[in-house]
């Protein structure tokens, strides 16, 4: 049953200044509440699906149907990645050491060490969205950062930004350099040894995985190569995809503003302004755990990913104007990875690669309420 929104709460006019993240928050206590058991069954079902979608790629014998089966599995390593994010950020469940348990096992098949995406997601990157220099995440360039790098650094950040590359870009910046075994020198005093477990636990994961489907190969007569790429490389390659999609969609729109200045960062109220609400059409969002209603996880990251819509519904009820409510089309898609290749924090403004404006722009946020 859905939470109906206090009828002494009034929608707030778009040219009044914006509450206290306190009091937004509060307006979504009542919406918030967690529940063990259906975290527990959405974790195993999906975990079912993955092991089916997986046996697919060995034993159908149709090479489309097998691709296919890779395909989903990939997805659903995306479902499972979504829950494992709950479990990080203490949503999942009201249990703080049953999140956390969960959370790793949820985040096996996508191979993310939990304490170094916990670190990476709730600290830097919640805790300073679209502060440059802080917040890496699809973090743009200025175009003077652009000129300095070399050739094949520049070309790569055109592939990336191409809107064909959000895969490539997850996959390098994201998972390889920061979620698998990172440096200590790199991570400075923040490096605690939990990090190389993790590491490992999502490694050995991977290795049990690769063999069991090399011992499936082997026993139904079939090519081993063949098998590890339908059973493993296409549902990564899909699952990075599906990530880096998902993460330039939450945060890259013509609207959305970067900062390099923390007090300017301050007054923009980060946790409305720099987020998107993707919408789709055919319950797409549904399937992806509603991970697309994400302000609402922004402004309290304390809700469930089953709350996700309720709370999303209630904020852009209150906030009308406020919140960047995107419906979802390849067209506006690739607009925006046409307009949003740099940034002109001078002016305020998404540029392309030449640092010609390509958005509007913007005036100093006004002072919170």
């Amino acid at each position: 049953m859905q939470t109906q929104p206090d009828p002494a709460l009034t929608p707030l006019p778009p040219e009044a200044p914006l509450p206290h993240r306190k009091v937004i928050r509060s307006w979504l206590i009542p919406i918030s509440q967690r529940t063990t058991v259906r975290a527990i069954v959405m974790l195993v079902v999906d975990y079912l699906l993955f092991g089916a979608l997986v046996t697919g790629t060995v034993l159908l014998e149709s090479m489309w149907l097998k691709l296919l089966s890779a395909l989903a599995a990939g997805f659903v390593i995306g479902r499972l990645f979504i829950i494992g994010h709950d479990g990080c950020h203490q949503s999942l469940t009201p249990h703080r050491r049953l999140n956390k348990w969960l959370g790793r096992i949820a985040f096996l098949p996508s191979l993310t060490a939990y304490s170094l995406w916990d670190m990476g997601h709730n600290v830097v990157h919640h805790g300073f969205t679209n502060l440059k220099g802080v917040d890496f995440v699809w973090a743009p360039l200025t175009q003077d950062e652009y000129r300095a790098l070399p050739p094949v650094r520049r070309a790569l950040e055109r592939i990336y930004r191409s809107g064909w590359g959000p895969g490539l870009y997850y996959m390098i910046e994201i998972w390889w350099k920061k979620m698998m075994f990172p440096r200590k020198a790199a991570m400075g005093n923040s490096y605690r040894p939990i990090f190389a477990k993790d590491c490992a636990l999502v490694t050995g994961f991977a290795a049990l995985w690769i063999a069991v489907l090399g011992v499936a190969a082997l026993t139904t007569g079939q090519s081993v190569l063949l098998t590890l790429l339908l059973g493993f490389a296409v549902p990564m390659a899909f699952w990075f995809t599906m990530m880096g999609f998902v993460i330039y969609g939450h945060h890259t729109h013509v609207k959305v503003q970067w900062h390099d200045e923390k007090a300017a960062w301050q007054r923009a109220q980060p946790f409305v302004s720099t987020t998107v609400h993707l919408t789709f059409p055919m319950q797409v969002g549904a399937l992806m755990h509603h991970i697309m209603e994400h302000t609402a996880h922004h402004v309290d990251m304390s809700i469930p990913l089953y709350k996700l819509k309720e709370a999303q519904k209630m904020l852009e009820h209150l906030l009308p104007e406020r919140i960047i409510v995107q419906p979802f089309s390849w067209k506006w898609y690739f607009s925006t990875a046409r307009a949003c290749k740099l940034y002109d924090f001078s002016r305020q403004c998404w540029t392309d690669f030449q640092g010609r404006a390509t958005s509007a722009m913007r005036a100093p946020a006004p002072a919170m309420a």
